[in-house]
């Protein structure tokens, strides 16, 4: 089947998916928040956008399809907020991905976790109204979220956006990266997460993930048979991503599902991008096994941080802040992206990897401290 030439891509970030289109052969578009020099590099044309919201969005959109003759369109993260945004793009391109229908369903809190319910598969206990007891075991999350933004232990603060409440799980994060084509599931990996608990120990903001678990058989199986079931009544389709956390007693329970391509998608060798447009199109093929063990890594600055106009990236990071762009505290500075034979050595290499850009990075008399 032919491929599309240009292929418009819209996420919050579109580092991710421009530099996957561009390697499967495509001519990526790109509309995002950061226009990263990664981005553009692998870009035939970008603009950069203020929100993913339709004042934002529209223009760019129409410029694009006047000037391109553009068709086709994959969404990253960054709709949560906006699914009027993505109505508009359904209706100008066509989609490749979930329909919207799909999205929004996904989306809807309360039809998700009373859908859970009735297929019987387990998740941790919600309430959409204040829970009067035992407030320190429960979360906040927000109806509309993404990456583990705002989500947050819950005290009586008030909160300016829509909430639901979660009962608070410890345990071991994961998630499920895979395909669908609306009635079937197939995995691509299992893989653990983890968030970053520097600079806001209170918060579970997404930070890392590897393809690496120690999930039994047994229990990916128990994951596959809820895939089964999600895929057809969510008609899934495209790249998708299924988060759950393993509790200490190896009980495991649904946190969301991402209707989109996801991190995780970068720890894989195959060429996803490609499976992800057959795959809308209703076409699963086998996949090849994996290699190596690959982790993704946010790193998040300690401290204000400018970025010099003669600083050198390391060849490992991605998501490339533009120079002089000043990170603050606590937001992200680039992502790392390393691989290794072993997945103990590569969580070191991570580390080390981290270390050595804030070192770089200190060279130039950016402050250790602000």
């Amino acid at each position: 089947m032919s491929k599309p030439e240009y292929i418009l891509i819209i996420a919050n970030s579109g580092r991710m998916l421009a530099q996957a289109a561009f390697d499967a052969g495509f001519k990526p578009l790109v509309i995002d928040l950061f226009a990263d020099l990664d981005t553009q590099s692998h870009a035939d044309d970008f603009v950069q956008v203020a929100s993913l919201a339709l004042h934002d969005l529209a223009s760019a959109t129409e410029h694009f399809i006047s000037r391109y003759a553009v068709k086709h369109f994959i969404y990253g993260s960054g709709f949560e907020k906006h699914p009027e945004s993505l109505v508009y793009l359904a209706e100008r391109l066509l989609t490749l991905g979930n329909s919207v229908d799909s999205f929004v369903n996904v989306q809807d809190k309360q039809h998700f976790f009373s859908a859970l319910k009735q297929l019987d598969i387990p998740s941790p206990a919600v309430s959409f109204t204040a829970p009067a007891f035992n407030k320190n075991s429960w979360l906040v999350k927000p109806l509309q979220g993404q990456g583990g933004l705002g989500i947050r232990r819950y005290c009586d603060d008030e909160s300016s956006e829509p909430i639901y409440w979660q009962r608070l799980i410890t345990g071991s994060p994961h998630s499920v990266l895979f395909l669908a084509n609306g009635v079937n599931a197939q995995i691509v990996g299992f893989n653990t997460q983890w968030v970053d608990e520097t600079h806001y120990p209170e918060h579970f903001i997404f930070s890392g993930v590897i393809n690496k678990t120690d999930l039994s058989k047994e229990h990916k199986q128990t994951i596959a048979k809820w895939l089964e079931k999600l895929v057809p009544l969510f008609s899934l389709k495209g790249l998708n991503s299924l988060d759950f956390i393993q509790a200490p007693d190896q009980r495991f329970f649904v946190l969301e599902i991402n209707p989109r391509a996801s991190a995780s998608m970068q720890l894989y060798d195959s060429d996803l991008l490609i499976r992800h447009i057959d795959s809308c199109r209703g076409e699963l093929s086998p996949l090849p096994p994996q290699k190596h063990y690959t982790a993704y890594q946010i790193v998040y600055a300690p401290y204000d941080i400018t970025i010099p106009e003669a600083f050198n990236w390391p060849q490992e990071c991605v998501d490339l802040s533009n120079v002089g762009v000043t990170c603050r505290k606590g937001q992200p500075i680039c992502s790392i992206i390393a691989h290794h034979e072993q997945a103990d050595l590569l969580m070191d290499t991570l580390k080390i990897k981290q270390y050595n850009l804030l070192k770089g990075l200190n060279s130039y008399g950016i402050p250790s401290k602000c």
